[in-house]
């Protein structure tokens, strides 16, 4: 789709409006121009009309379609070259203020708004849609880094970036424009594929493979060893090998320090697709299935089978040696200690409640059991009565 480079207006950050004095301004621009220069840079910001960004995100348009975006941008905050969306009631007050140059909108919506609108049943992918068009990641520069070290028996194509003490070990491959940023490590017989980014500080252990254009954010480590230990009669831990690898699919996101442990015996696999958010923990053997996404701090435990576009929510833990069937949905802070068959939503974890009310409610549940025995008793009482029993 034909697009016209802009000059996008500097961001509304008061680091950003410091800028904004003539002299700041063009020392900045200065810095900027030689940065983009000295880099090789060919991205540059583009403005699509509005008809345009309509017919990309496959919505329906009213108003001006002729109209230039060149940025998104919250609801409150848009200007007339920005296009923003609301998708939830709790900030339906806001659309008629708004000096959006194009809003994002739910039919339903749509009358509270006199401006230009994207309609569509569902904004935030139609949004989504949309800032992909206007905010692309930059291109990768291919070039290897003069303190990235790299072993002669590598495998690394020439569209590749190689950045600042990246290490790359024997015989790993990696493909056409995948990006190995700083400090990252690619362990030995690692496989990297084409147009994925390994971040600052990432570590992928030996023998792993990660697919096609995945993202594995900084610190992130796959292939660390599994958690596996037995004891001995005399009390001790004895470590086990971790003999397998890490198998992660074509784009797959893993969130910064997430850790993927290696197999003992057979690989962790991770299927097309797959979300992973920041600080998750997948233990040795598990299997995650396509599409499935999971938020921060969520934790699952060795052999544990998770299908299809399953959605866990954030800090939840998944048990060990069960089952999660396809298009199952766990609630925040719930704990999956059986299998699941799927479809459903389950939840376990009990919501914040005042001290004192909770203090409370706490006393009575350590008399449940003696309630339950009570209840029996009761009920056994009433059904001898009502059969005309004595008691």
């Amino acid at each position: 789709m034909p697009g016209r480079a802009t000059r996008r207006a500097p961001s509304s950050s008061p680091w950003a409006r410091s800028l904004c004095t003539s002299g700041n301004r063009r020392r900045w621009l200065g810095f900027e121009t030689r940065r983009r220069a000295e880099a090789g840079a060919t991205r540059t910001d583009m403005a699509y009309t509005l008809r345009e960004l309509a017919d990309a995100a496959e919505v329906t348009l009213r108003g001006r379609g002729e109209i230039e975006i060149d940025a998104v941008a919250p609801l409150n905050r848009a200007g007339p070259r920005n296009v923003a969306y609301c998708a939830s009631s709790r900030y339906r007050a806001l659309i008629s203020e708004s000096r959006a140059g194009a809003l994002i909108l739910h039919p339903e919506d749509s009358g509270v708004f006199s401006g230009n609108a994207l309609l569509c049943d569902d904004p935030r992918v139609a949004f989504a849609r949309i800032a992909r068009l206007l905010h692309p990641p930059g291109p990768i520069q291919p070039g290897r880094h003069p303190s990235a070290v790299i072993h002669e028996s590598a495998s690394v194509a020439d569209s590749a970036s190689i950045g600042p003490q990246a290490v790359i070990e024997a015989y790993a491959c990696v493909g056409h424009q995948a990006l190995i940023g700083a400090g990252a490590v690619v362990g030995e017989r690692c496989v990297v594929g084409a147009g994925t980014r390994i971040e600052a500080r990432a570590v992928i252990m030996h023998d792993c493979v990660i697919g096609e254009r995945c993202v594995i954010s900084p610190g992130a480590v796959i292939g660390g060893e599994g958690f596996g230990y037995v004891r001995e009669t005399d009390g001790r831990w004895l470590k086990v090998p971790q003999l397998g690898r890490v198998v992660i699919g074509n784009e797959v996101d893993v969130g910064a320090n997430t850790t993927i442990d290696r197999g003992a015996l057979g690989d962790t696999v991770i299927a097309d697709g797959v979300k992973l958010d920041n600080l998750i923990q997948i233990a040795h053997n598990v299997k995650v299935g396509e599409h499935t996404a999971m938020a921060g701090c969520v934790g699952v435990a060795g052999s544990a089978v998770i299908g299809k576009r399953c959605l866990i929510a954030g800090g939840s833990g998944i048990m060990g040696h069960i089952t999660v069937g396809d298009d199952v949905e766990v609630t925040a802070m719930s704990f999956l200690k059986g299998s699941v068959s799927g479809p459903g939503r389950y939840s376990s974890s009990l919501p914040a409640a005042d001290a004192d009310v909770w203090a409370r409610n706490l006393g009575r549940f350590r008399h449940l059991d003696e309630l339950a025995r009570r209840l029996r008793r009761v009920e056994q009482t009433i059904k001898q009565i009502l059969s005309g029993g004595k008691h």
